[in-house]
């Protein structure tokens, strides 16, 4: 079943008047690598304490804090969005809400932020996704009540078995796989899209493009008048950690040498989303605020959409949520400029791009998530953020950020940027 036969069911919304002031991101560090020990919590409070000193917009005007994380990576899991938040220097009377909607949680945080906007809530929203994919547990969830004599131990592991959807009995890559034959997509060309992926990621990074999104870690402390401190320590060996690390050079040629997942399919660790840790945030605005303090905000948030697909082919969920929030939106696929679009795995992003008929000279333009990483809920504020500074770059109008969910779904962001 393709995107274009499904139902017409879907969410989405035009927002008129919110804007995302600036954002910033951390380095997106391998797997195991030196964000490994580290909480999403603090990596959170360092990427929103850079956003906010970036925007020009005080700690103190910040009137709610929308927050993100997938894993329990920590036991203090619960509180991630109230600690990012105060951490950050916003106001203790200020609310903070913890969103998830999986892959798509990065954007959900900037629909949410514009909702409370637009409904009066605030006038400033400071939005921050994090996690970590080395700090997933191993985790028992059936023995609270004890151990019975003989019975299986069970631990599961947390990051593997949520690859899992049990309603579908498939995994996300079989998703990808079921895509592959459903638009006839060979290997070949998947691992020819993770090259390209990794080629101008690389290309980016040489030129000094991610730097200007990406702020620095090192070991710090985030001090809170009459509360614990917190901390970044990273291994002594790290120093400070500037760029991304799993961007290299990836011919085809060597990629072709790598084992497939599942025997006779298409996807294979090189051409799938890298495993990292990071986070990224944003603060995000009404118009009001932003003429009354001069700022020159990085774009104007203009829709937002979600929409149902078949969990078997979830994949191809950012087709049918892009036709969804370009409909509301009255514009078309020629209308958009650049799309950034969550390459969860290489065999989905190409139906994907297969199913809109989308032109790779305006898609990821510095690569995805199969270079640089896809740390669930920091991907969505990276995707947009992205697509807000290569607007501004190219002195164009209009793009999309978007992404596929577990379970079968899309979620998309329309985004302006206001100078063009």
């Amino acid at each position: 079943m393709k995107a274009a036969h499904m139902s017409h069911k879907h969410f989405s919304a035009r927002i008129d008047d919110a804007w995302i002031v600036d954002g910033v991101r951390t380095p997106f560090v391998d797997y195991c690598g030196a964000f490994g020990g580290l909480s999403p919590t603090d990596m959170g409070i360092k990427a929103a304490r850079e956003a906010l000193a970036r925007s020009g917009v005080p700690a103190a005007d910040v009137d709610a804090v929308v927050a993100g994380s997938m894993a329990q990576a920590a036991v203090d899991a619960y509180l991630l969005p109230r600690h990012i938040g105060l951490y950050a220097g916003v106001p203790i009377g200020v609310p903070s809400i913890l969103v998830q909607r999986i892959c798509g949680t990065g954007f959900e945080l900037f629909r949410q932020a514009a909702d409370q906007i637009a409904l009066g809530y605030a006038r400033v929203a400071l939005v921050a996704g994090a996690e970590s994919m080395t700090r997933n547990p191993i985790a028992s969830y059936t023995h609270r009540t004890g151990f019975r004599l003989g019975a299986p131990v069970e631990f599961k592991d947390f990051l593997w078995e949520a690859l899992d959807d049990p309603a579908a009995d498939v995994s996300m890559i079989q998703t990808a796989e079921n895509l592959a034959r459903q638009y006839g997509i060979a290997r070949e060309e998947v691992d020819a899209y993770a090259s390209l992926s990794q080629q101008r990621a690389v290309a980016a990074r040489d030129a000094g493009v991610l730097a200007e999104e990406i702020v620095p870690v090192t070991g710090e402390t985030f001090a809170l008048d009459g509360y614990r401190d917190r901390r970044i320590e990273l291994p002594k060996k790290a120093g400070v950690v500037a760029a991304d690390t799993h961007p290299r050079l990836s011919p085809p040629e060597v990629l072709a040498g790598l084992r497939t997942v599942y025997e006779g399919g298409v996807q294979t660790a090189g051409n799938s989303a890298a495993l990292v840790d990071g986070a990224a945030a944003a603060v995000v605005a009404g118009g009001a605020y932003v003429r009354e303090r001069g700022l020159r905000p990085l774009a104007r948030l203009r829709g937002a959409a979600a929409a149902g697909v078949p969990p078997e082919i979830m994949g191809i969920g950012p087709a049918a949520a892009i036709r969804a929030l370009l409909a509301r939106c009255e514009l078309g696929i020629g209308d958009i400029d650049l799309f950034e679009i969550n390459e969860a795995q290489g065999a989905q992003i190409v139906a994907v791009e297969r199913e809109l008929g989308l032109d790779r000279d305006r898609l990821n333009v510095h690569g995805g998530a199969i270079a640089l990483g896809h740390p669930l809920a920091a991907t969505g504020v990276r995707l947009t953020l992205a697509v807000a500074r290569e607007l501004r770059r190219r002195g164009r109008r209009w793009g999309v950020a978007s992404a596929c969910i577990g379970g079968g779904q899309g979620m998309a962001l329309l985004i302006e940027n206001p100078e063009a």
